[in-house]
């Protein structure tokens, strides 16, 4: 998905504001290119360090899962991963080493994965990425703790109204 193309005053409902809207879809965009970005300033990092066998997708939900051992399941129900071949990226990070995997001794048709030390090893890699960037950030005023503080509720809230949407659906 990509939101491109702003939604013409006219085609709004009468009643409806349409520059609400418009600042909406902005939001919206916004999202959609900083996720983009986060997945290519990721690659970036690893290219630099000659990592090249995982991509940013996989450094991402190995970041993501840190000390946890959970199933396929659990990693989109927690946000771990959002894509949709959470099966095919965890079957090549386990061929790679960089998680255990084991069948679930109560269902066995479900496994657990957790980092090994190669995967803990990369998770530190996006942990330092994430804190230099934050440091700099600060440093450089481009950005307040406050003003993140202000972002995250309202990220927050727009999560809750999208939560609530989809639960209405069913």
């Amino acid at each position: 998905m990509s939101i491109q193309t702003p939604i013409e005053p006219g085609h709004v409902d009468p009643g409806r504001n349409p520059a609400y809207t418009a600042q909406y879809l902005e939001a919206l965009g916004l999202v959609e290119r900083l996720h983009r970005l986060l997945l290519d300033v990721i690659k970036d990092e690893f290219e630099r360090l000659g990592v090249l066998e995982i991509n940013a997708v996989q450094a991402l939900l190995i970041f993501n899962i840190g000390d946890n051992e959970v199933t396929a399941g659990e990693l989109k129900s927690r946000g771990y991963y959002q894509g949709s071949n959470v099966s095919y990226n965890l079957k090549k990070l386990v061929e790679m080493g960089y998680m255990h995997h084991q069948r679930s001794e109560i269902d066995r048709r479900s496994v657990r994965v957790r980092l090994t030390q190669k995967g803990r090893t990369i998770r530190q890699v996006v942990t330092d990425l994430f804190a230099r960037h934050a440091e700099g950030l600060e440093a450089r005023a481009i950005i307040s703790p406050e003003s993140f503080e202000d972002i995250n509720g309202s990220l927050k809230r727009v999560e809750r109204f999208w939560t609530d949407q989809i639960r209405y659906i069913y």
